[in-house]
């Protein structure tokens, strides 16, 4: 499916993204750039308390429970999220109902209240999050290993904030950052679904009409250095070890990107991956064993995760380094990389046509590159994939020294793990 997007930029600096899509549902995602790379560290969690605190109430809703009966009132969903580089807004509604969708987005980010007995109530709702998400270990060992792989920069900061922050945090502090970050200038909104390009563009024209100033905050640049391999062991007594193995790799515009896809896909990223089929099927080690990438403006990591009886995480790891040499010293075979192809291409396909999966897709990379990967440009691009790219690859990223080992279990010796690596 080939679906002809269309750009639009306003005077006040908002980018319209429009997707036509043949659906009865329309989404609409605006995206702000800021997210936790962009804090300081005595305000880390603020992009992700705000993103809650904006349905607190807002001038023509002025409660919680108004502004949520507002998309509730027509069957419609929406959500907000927040990542290290930016933040989302999405609503998705029946086609009919897209200009309440745009207002129902204008009133959350431009005319929102923050309340201060409703921010009151909120840091305690985030601090049970906190505490929820160090409870769930398959949660926690990605956490770490981020943390881990961007040690003391913004990108190893917990997108969530420390409970400390959360505590201390006041309202001056959101108002302020509405202000700097949260300008027409610095968002994309993309709309996907059967509404035209152009009654979708005087709509939003007519909806968001505030002026603003066109100053883009670009993130500071970051540098990362590792001389040898790193592991660190978080003691949790808990029945079942779980680990991520992984390294850094490159940012995202980064033209090995789609040899990124296909290597991660041959090593973990389905149930016909090397790894799934010798530590569960063969060996029947662990329940879960994924491979699966992420990427930022100037970095990016792969990583192997993990869960196993606690007696045979040292086998399990073995077995992913052996992975990690195997394909980066012997070429892979012909089938198996067209497998990964036609894989990756496949859940595109199902993957698009959800119009928030392709909302979210095409103005992530709108906002963050300037420009939009469409679905025939990334198959092509995957089609490109050959052999010795995918060796080549896998030869510079996974080189001893360069391995990050994060584990989550009953242990108190990192030493033991530590060797695993060498």
């Amino acid at each position: 499916m080939q679906l002809q997007q269309k750009t639009s930029k306003f005077s006040n600096g908002l980018t319209l993204l429009t997707i036509p899509m043949p659906t009865e549902s329309v989404t609409a995602l605006l995206l702000v750039r800021v997210g936790s790379r962009d804090e300081s560290k005595e305000i880390n969690g603020l992009s992700h308390f705000v993103e809650h605190m904006v349905f607190k109430g807002t001038e023509k809703w002025p409660t919680t429970q108004a502004v949520n009966r507002v998309i509730d009132s027509v069957g419609g969903v929406f959500n907000a999220f927040t990542g290290q580089e930016y933040t989302g807004f999405w609503v998705k509604v029946a086609k009919k109902h897209l200009p309440l969708g745009l207002e129902f987005l204008k009133q959350i980010i431009f005319k929102c209240r923050l309340p201060k007995e409703e921010l009151e109530r909120e840091r305690g709702v985030i601090l049970e999050e906190i505490k929820m998400r160090d409870d769930e270990p398959m949660t926690l060992v990605a956490d770490k290993f981020v943390s881990q792989v961007y040690s003391a920069t913004q990108l190893g900061r917990d997108v969530i904030g420390t409970s400390e922050n959360i505590k201390r945090i006041q309202r001056i502090e959101f108002v302020k950052h509405l202000k700097k970050w949260y300008q027409p200038s610095n968002m994309v909104l993309a709309v996907a679904g059967p509404a035209s390009a152009k009654a979708t563009a005087a709509e939003v024209e007519k909806i968001f009409s505030q002026k603003a100033n066109n100053v883009i905050n670009q993130p500071e640049k970051l540098k990362f250095k590792q001389d040898k391999p790193q592991t660190q062991v978080i003691n949790k007594k808990i029945e079942q070890a779980h680990f991520c193995l992984g390294v850094r790799t490159f940012g995202r515009v980064h033209p090995d990107r789609y040899v990124l896809a296909v290597l991660t896909t041959i090593l973990g990223g389905n149930t016909s991956s090397r790894l799934w089929n010798e530590i569960r099927e063969i060996r029947g080690l662990a329940y879960y064993v994924r491979s699966s990438t992420d990427s930022f403006r100037e970095t990016g990591y792969l990583t192997t995760q993990a869960g196993c009886a606690t007696d045979k995480l040292a086998e399990t790891i073995k077995l992913t380094v052996k992975e990690y040499e195997k394909i980066s010293q012997e070429p892979v075979k012909d089938k198996e990389l067209k497998l990964a192809k036609e894989y990756l291409k496949g859940r595109l396909a199902l993957a698009f046509e959800d119009s928030q999966t392709v909302a979210g897709e095409y103005g992530e990379s709108l906002l963050l590159e300037g420009k939009v990967r469409t679905l025939a440009e990334i198959y092509d691009q995957l089609d490109q994939v050959q052999v010795d790219r995918v060796q080549q690859l896998a030869g510079k990223i996974f080189q001893a020294s360069q391995l990050n080992l994060t584990i989550v279990g009953p242990f108190k010796n990192q030493e033991k793990f530590a060797r695993l690596l060498l």
